[in-house]
């Protein structure tokens, strides 16, 4: 049944492959049960309800994504715009947090619209070749990056212009700034790094040795390491549904996010979204091998009808824009190919509802390596790019690099894209940019200048 329902034989993976990779992807996006939660309580929502709308937005649009679209992509509340929500939406601007959800609805349904009538397919055909694999290199710096800053290995001492805290509230759209990164590598003091280390040399060693399920026997040996360490915390440990009381079930306010003062929180969620969920869904599907085959553009329409009624359905609940998760590719690398990967995400998302402090107690060092291994996995990409023609290369090279150092995915394509029309331009060869390309260059332009 299994097999008839996700084509396993087709797609060269067995049942035991996808549920190992399932549960690879959940371990690694198991932070945001712990983190998303405590973002929200700062714009006054109850931990709890946030805790319950994580668990039933990520486990149902996660398997509707496996089940619709057969991916092995897994989806959650966006880290990024669940920033943006609190910092710049309810607290800088005094929003309430009923009509920030009622914003994320509205951009949903716009999302959706522009799936309907297949704007967001199109961008499949309109972004180059050499920007597609720029996307995947890019991402894996990106995620390489946050893996190092988990292991304490890189951190942010001097900022010039916005915080990185502005950055990731943000996404990042908005602002070009610079840091100075300190590069501690003598901080093997710090238990954190030490435990980071010795997960990225035992996960190493596993996928050298071609050892099934590396990643996922990476973390949870490291994890167990991190017991003596004093990082994993086993007396945290307890079963049980939370609190249902208090629950943020439909309280979004629809109208007050159609008001025109809201338009521009109204932009900026679409715009991310288009752009982090067209970066996420290139770069996965490149990775499981799906993006080159027939019948890929259909599959990743699916894709984002499911993230876009997931957005509505994440913001009824009381979550922030629910999107495809980069952690994804971790699952993909321990040999996720199919729907059955995300179903296996989804319910134990679903699951955490009673089993919430096993997976908490995870410690960030056991996950950090995996993120860490990315980088290595991806950037084979990089060959795919015409770096001798720089019409070509300057794009490439900015999508990569500003992706890391801004900390976003949405900068880093806007860049590329922006930079391509230039040089193609100015070169003579306009004739070979897609129309859409001209377009997104001119909504890059109005973000930056008006939406800032």
């Amino acid at each position: 049944m299994l097999n008839k329902i996700f084509k396993l034989d087709r797609n060269a993976t067995t049942v035991t492959t996808e549920l190992l990779a399932g549960l690879t992807t959940f371990i690694t996006m198991a932070y945001i049960l712990a983190v998303m939660p405590t973002i929200l309580a700062d714009a006054g929502m109850n931990k709890e309800a946030v805790f319950f709308a994580t668990c039933l937005g990520a486990g149902f649009v996660s398997i509707a994504m496996g089940l619709f679209a057969n991916l092995p992509v897994a989806l959650g509340p966006s880290l990024g715009l669940g920033a943006y929500f609190v910092s710049v939406v309810t607290q800088a601007n005094g929003i309430p947090w009923q009509t920030a959800l009622g914003a994320v609805f509205v951009s949903g349904i716009i999302l959706f619209v522009l799936t309907a009538v297949r704007i967001r397919q199109i961008l499949v055909d309109a972004i180059p070749s050499s920007l597609k694999h720029a996307l995947t290199v890019g991402i894996g710096f990106f995620i390489t990056f946050i893996g190092l800053r988990m292991s304490h290995l890189i951190e942010v001492v001097t900022h010039v212009g916005p915080s990185l805290d502005a950055i990731n509230a943000s996404s990042g759209v908005a602002h070009l700034a610079f840091f100075e990164w300190n590069l501690n590598l003598s901080s093997f003091s710090n238990p954190d790094t030490l435990l980071v280390f010795i997960g990225l040399a035992i996960t190493s060693v596993f996928v050298a040795a071609n050892v099934r399920g590396a990643v996922l026997l990476g973390i949870v040996i490291t994890t167990l390491i991190g017991i003596p360490l004093g990082l994993t915390n086993i007396h945290n440990v307890h079963f049980g549904l939370p609190s249902w009381q208090n629950l943020n079930i439909g309280a979004l306010d629809i109208r007050g996010a159609l008001n025109f003062s809201m338009s521009s929180i109204v932009f900026t969620f679409v715009f991310v979204g288009l752009m982090d969920t067209f970066g996420t869904l290139i770069s996965t599907t490149h990775k499981a091998g799906i993006l080159d085959k027939p019948g890929s553009k259909r599959i990743i329409g699916r894709a984002m009808l499911v993230d876009s009624i997931g957005s509505c359905f994440g913001a009824f609940l009381g979550s922030p824009t629910l999107t495809e998760y980069l952690e994804s590719i971790v699952g993909i690398s321990a040999g996720g190919r199919t729907g059955l990967t995300s179903v296996t995400t989804g319910m134990l998302f679903l699951l955490s509802l009673f089993l919430s402090s096993l997976f908490i107690i995870i410690p960030n060092a056991a996950t950090a390596p995996a993120l860490i291994l990315l980088g290595a996995f991806m950037l084979s990409s990089v060959h795919n790019i015409d770096f001798k023609d720089f019409s070509e290369g300057m794009p490439a090279f900015l999508t990569i690099i500003l992706m890391p150092l801004t900390y976003s995915i949405a900068n880093g394509i806007s860049a590329g894209i922006t930079f391509y029309v230039l040089l193609k331009v100015v070169t003579g060869k306009w004739r070979v940019v897609h129309w859409l390309m001209y377009v997104l260059t001119a909504l890059i332009v109005l973000r930056f200048v008006y939406f800032s």
